[in-house]
């Protein structure tokens, strides 16, 4: 049973697994790491503040406060450092003519399977710390929401949005067509 686990995570030379899917760049554990850490230390302001304006306020109950807001750090930050190889390995993304399948999480690994007629909207989204790696976000925008592939290198990104954009204004004109 284990090794079926470890194999299913198993990528050949082309960067898929063997169901199929592709995984994501290796660099994009870095900006993980980084968001993860930028995350952190705005926790940890957050605490400090709260811990200095309100100390005067918990009197007794203070240094019991004080270990349990460490404590909570302490759990949140070992979360953190962890996540990004975690989220790494369990994130796989397939997409064909027909849908667009994501496969991720931590501790529960979820499977959105998105019909590629029902995308309304398809963008491509770099923020400040995905650039510095190369990396950007695709958002596939439905009716029933966004979903999102993430930590893509930008050249794939550009190319899965086009690709499933295409798709879409294919699928609309062929309905126009035949309506």
């Amino acid at each position: 049973m284990t090794l079926v686990m470890f194999n299913e995570f198993a990528v050949d030379e082309t960067g898929m697994t063997s169901d199929g899917y592709h995984r994501l760049q290796p660099s994009c554990k870095k900006a993980m790491y980084i968001q993860n850490a930028l995350t952190f230390g705005i926790l940890v302001a957050f605490a400090a503040v709260g811990l200095l304006f309100f100390g005067d306020r918990l009197d007794s109950w203070y240094h019991t406060t004080l270990i349990i807001t460490v404590a909570i750090l302490v759990l949140i930050g070992i979360y953190l450092a962890v996540s990004p190889q975690i989220f790494y390995r369990r994130y796989r993304y397939r997409i064909d003519s027909e849908k667009a399948e994501i496969r991720r999480g931590i501790v529960t690994i979820t499977h959105v399977l998105v019909p590629i007629e029902r995308i309304h909207q398809v963008v491509v989204l770099k923020g400040p710390i995905n650039r510095m790696f190369g990396l950007a976000n695709v958002n596939i925008t439905t009716a029933g929401g966004v979903t999102t592939l993430e930590y893509l290198d930008i050249e794939t990104a550009e190319s899965i949005a086009a690709m499933l954009n295409d798709t879409v204004v294919k699928l609309l004109k062929d309905r126009d067509l035949d309506g």
